[in-house]
């Protein structure tokens, strides 16, 4: 599975990125520190690169978003923290979910996590009012926050990997997700944009309502592509048998994307039915790149799903302390 995208040539630790939201008129350099070499690698080489800026929405002060490295499904780390809520702020971490994550303040959900550097100290208030505002963007105001990454004082830029298969069909249709996903990365869906605004032409929505489709396609999207063509992925790197990837990949990826395309996403359920009709086909380095290909396609529609949304339909609803359950508010 190779990328076309050439970056930086590699170097040791003590690498500086810079990570800036023109549009917030903020820019913070972060220190590659020598942890997880392979994850930083990758991440450097796919340089410079923008995205969606993203906000976590259950665990805490996080800021993350889609890296186009499709490596980052499959490296392993070699470097673990058991749990990043022990983490110091400033950490910067790669993640198997294709993610480019910086812990910026308190975090509430335990889980292991692999970082590959650290924001500089004199950056840390510009990193809290960068999360400050890309709070407010996702919950509420839905004002589009781009981020670059790119090597620390170089001009910046963009491009999407293309992945490559021997297979004509397979290779068809990774040219056609890759031309796909090139549209989508910076701007948001049609598809999606369309049912946010409550035209959904399937007519999906019990009486006329919308939310509840906008929270299936959510709930659906994300383990898609995270949990199903992510672990595809690495399932086909740790080499599984290609007989039982295929009988997989029939299990877990057909019914969920028919549902999304009902939904509205028949992009995304157009690439599925291709992608089963050559599946059989397909060796195992083909496999890996359209599902390679997939997956980032499929993180980024995730991505803006996230954004999107209508969090603070609920901003009534306010977590309490435990202690207190059953009592009135």
């Amino acid at each position: 599975m190779s990328e076309t995208l050439s970056g930086p040539p590699r170097t040791s630790a003590g690498r500086l990125l810079d990570i800036a939201w023109p549009d917030l008129g903020i820019t913070v350099t972060a220190e590659l520190d020598g942890r997880n070499p392979e994850l930083a690698d990758a991440l450097w080489e796919s340089l410079p690169y923008r995205s969606l800026q993203g906000h976590a929405l259950v665990a805490g002060a996080h800021l993350y978003h889609v890296a186009p490295v499709p490596s980052l499904l499959h490296l392993p780390a070699s470097t673990r923290i058991p749990d990043r809520r022990e983490a110091p702020d400033g950490t910067v971490f790669c993640s198997a979910l294709q993610h480019l994550g910086i812990k910026y303040g308190t975090l509430t959900e335990p889980m292991p996590a692999s970082p590959i550097g650290r924001i500089l100290p004199e950056d840390m208030p510009a990193l809290l009012e960068a999360g400050r505002e890309t709070w407010d963007a996702v919950y509420s105001t839905k004002k589009e926050i781009l981020v670059e990454v790119r090597p620390a004082g170089t001009a910046g830029g963009h491009g999407i990997p293309r992945l490559h298969a021997t297979h004509p069909d397979a290779n068809r249709l990774i040219h056609d997700l890759h031309t796909e996903t090139e549209r989508i990365w910076l701007e948001a869906p049609p598809e999606l944009a369309d049912m946010h605004r409550g035209w959904i032409p399937s007519g999906a929505g019990t009486f006329d309502t919308v939310l509840p489709t906008l929270l299936f396609v959510n709930g659906e999207t994300r383990p898609l592509g995270y949990a199903t063509y992510g672990g595809l992925v690495r399932a086909a790197v740790a080499d599984m048998p290609i007989d039982s990837l295929r009988q997989m990949t029939r299990l877990l990826v057909g019914i969920p994307a028919e549902f999304l395309g009902y939904c509205g996403l028949n992009p995304l359920w157009t690439y599925t039915q291709r992608f089963l009709a050559c599946l059989d086909h397909l060796d195992r380095e083909d496999f890996l790149a359209v599902t390679g290909q997939m997956a980032l396609y499929i993180n980024c529609l995730g991505g803006w799903n996230l954004h999107l949304y209508p969090w603070n339909t609920a901003d009534h609803l306010r977590r309490h302390d435990p202690a207190h359950a059953g009592q009135p508010a």
